[in-house]
């Protein structure tokens, strides 16, 4: 068993511009959480081999996928199918989080950008 506790884990900046956290990375799938603090946001970008679900656990933002645009807050899950273009803006006073499952796992290699 392979337990991963959120505040012995090492953030980091991604290709994106968030903060993270990952908790687990696998060959199969990988579980992080990321942060925007507010009046942050994401560069617009998309993977072409993960798919990715968000689950929003504070906060809230506007996330844009493939030119639809939602206003999300805790308790919504996204998913974000590969090679879809998305962006998550923190547009509220308080630090904004989310956990972000990918399948296959996260790679610096599958971001790309406009």
């Amino acid at each position: 068993m392979r337990i991963a506790s959120i505040d012995r884990v090492e953030p980091f900046v991604t290709k994106d511009g968030s903060t993270i956290r990952e908790l687990h990375h696998t060959e199969a799938q990988s579980l992080a959480e990321a942060t925007l603090e507010p009046g942050q946001a994401t560069e617009r970008h998309y993977h072409r081999a993960s798919e990715e679900i968000y689950l929003i656990t504070k906060g809230s933002g506007e996330l844009e996928v493939d030119g639809q645009a939602r206003r999300v807050r805790p308790g919504d899950a996204v998913v974000i199918p590969p090679g879809a273009w998305h962006q998550l803006e923190n547009d509220g006073s308080s630090e904004l989080t989310l956990l972000c499952m990918c399948v296959p796992p996260y790679s610096h290699d599958d971001t790309y950008f406009e």
